[in-house]
């Protein structure tokens, strides 16, 4: 595998950035150890130049604001001395029951009514979903939170993941797909009842859009959690491709006559917030020097820093949204010559970095392995250091490895550190640059 170094002079490398990986001492078989994201604070807004403090202190407030309006919401449909039922179970991606794939009359049917109803039930007073939810099941009940049951997760500081409330947890997220998702599936109810049938389904996808709107950052980036609930959820997403989904969402309410619907100055906002999002997906690009290369899992929505999200997910470049973010932009309109350099440099370094004759595949009971095999690959790392350029791989105890096969069987097993779907980039990327000379 090619080596990828990342030249960064000290004017680039902020403390944040510094601080996101804490180098091991020597001869302890781990090469770094992972250290939390920052959650977004008035005390960090207070360092920004200060024409660009009001904006981002208008943010958060209308951030706390909604958050508190969403948690009331739940008191009043309740009784005084009501007891709240209690909260819907998660469920795996199998179980979601929101397909995209049906034929149009599908639609139409009392099956597909009442995942949508279920839908419009749970969605939340800011206008998005949790996420993990069985939205073939029954409705939400009076007083039943919006997210799931999180009452047996460890509130435990040193778990990256553990929420500030485990009452109140992913109220509202572009996480696994949720909330552009359930938008999607209710404009196809929706178009199947155009009368006044599909009024209620209407109604929730404009909330939906005036959530996205809400909650994107200034910058034109996305939390992954909105109302904010901190930490590396605070962070800009590129994960679950969320940015790109939610500008794609808001692309097609500006431009889709599928969305006609939806207030034609909502309309307008969401075009705009496209644009902002474009910008932001391009300011977040890893650089060498002036090299573009690709794009990390989060960012920190101030600095657009690279930032670490679980225990076992260090700041890196990630192959994975790298992908996704690349065949978002190969599928603007007229792209800009800057989009253009950032597709150069992102499929650029995908080739740099793919590595061949390994593969990586279940070794008995050790489960996965990487180990080499003669004509196999091509292969990518889940994740790359930002600043070596050497694959990555992170442990439940924070700590980092250069050797997949070093990390613990579990997570070695739970978590796929070798992909093979930036292929689907090259690929996009041939049929782009053909129509490119087309044109």
């Amino acid at each position: 595998m090619k080596s990828v170094v990342r030249s960064i002079g000290l004017s680039a490398v902020s403390a944040f950035a510094m601080s996101a990986l804490t180098v091991a001492p020597a001869g302890a078989g781990v090469i770094a150890i992972n250290q939390p994201a920052l959650t977004l604070t008035e005390e960090r807004i207070g360092t920004l130049p200060d024409d660009r403090q009001a904006v981002w202190r208008a943010y958060l407030l209308r951030s706390k604001a909604q958050m508190r309006v969403d948690r009331q919401s739940l008191v009043s449909e309740l009784k005084p001395g009501q007891t709240p039922p209690a909260p819907p179970q998660a469920v795996g991606p199998s179980q979601y029951n929101m397909p995209l794939d049906k034929p149009a009359a599908w639609y139409k049917s009392a099956e597909a009514r009442h995942i949508a109803d279920t839908m419009v039930s749970f969605q939340t007073p800011a206008g998005g979903w949790s996420k993990n939810q069985n939205r073939a099941g029954p409705a939400r009940l009076p007083g039943q939170r919006y997210g799931n049951d999180a009452e047996t997760m460890v509130q435990d500081p040193g778990n990256f993941d553990a929420p500030y409330d485990r009452f109140w947890t992913f109220v509202g997220t572009l996480d696994n797909d949720a909330t552009t998702t359930e938008m999607r599936f209710l404009q196809r109810v929706a178009a199947a009842f155009p009368g006044e049938d599909g009024a209620p389904y209407r109604e929730s996808i404009v909330r939906g859009v005036q959530y996205l709107l809400a909650a994107q950052y200034p910058n034109g980036g996305w939390p992954q959690i909105w109302p904010l609930e901190g930490g590396f959820h605070d962070g800009i997403t590129f994960n679950d491709n969320a940015v790109a989904k939610a500008a794609m969402l808001l692309q097609d309410v500006a431009n889709s006559p599928g969305y006609r619907f939806v207030p034609q100055y909502l309309r307008r906002d969401a075009g705009a917030a496209v644009g902002r999002a474009v910008d932001v997906i391009l300011a977040a690009q890893v650089r060498q020097g002036g090299k573009l290369l690709g794009w990390p899992q989060q960012v920190d929505p101030l600095t657009l820093e690279p930032i670490s999200a679980r225990n076992y997910e260090p700041r890196s470049i990630a192959s994975g949204e790298t992908t996704d973010v690349l065949i978002f932009l190969m599928n603007q309109p007229n792209p800009s010559p800057q989009v253009r350099a950032a597709v150069e440099g992102g499929v650029a370094w995908l080739k740099d970095v793919a590595l061949y004759d390994h593969a990586w595949e279940k070794v008995g009971d050790e489960g996965r392995k990487l180990f080499p095999r003669k004509g196999e690959g091509p292969l990518w790392s889940r994740n790359y250091d930002v600043v070596t350029g050497q694959a990555i791989f992170g442990d439940k105890d924070r700590s980092i490895h250069d050797d997949v096969n070093e990390i613990s069987i579990g997570r070695r097993n739970g978590y796929n550190w070798w992909v093979t779907v930036p292929k689907d980039a090259l690929a996009a990327y041939d049929k782009w640059r053909f129509a490119a000379r087309k044109g």
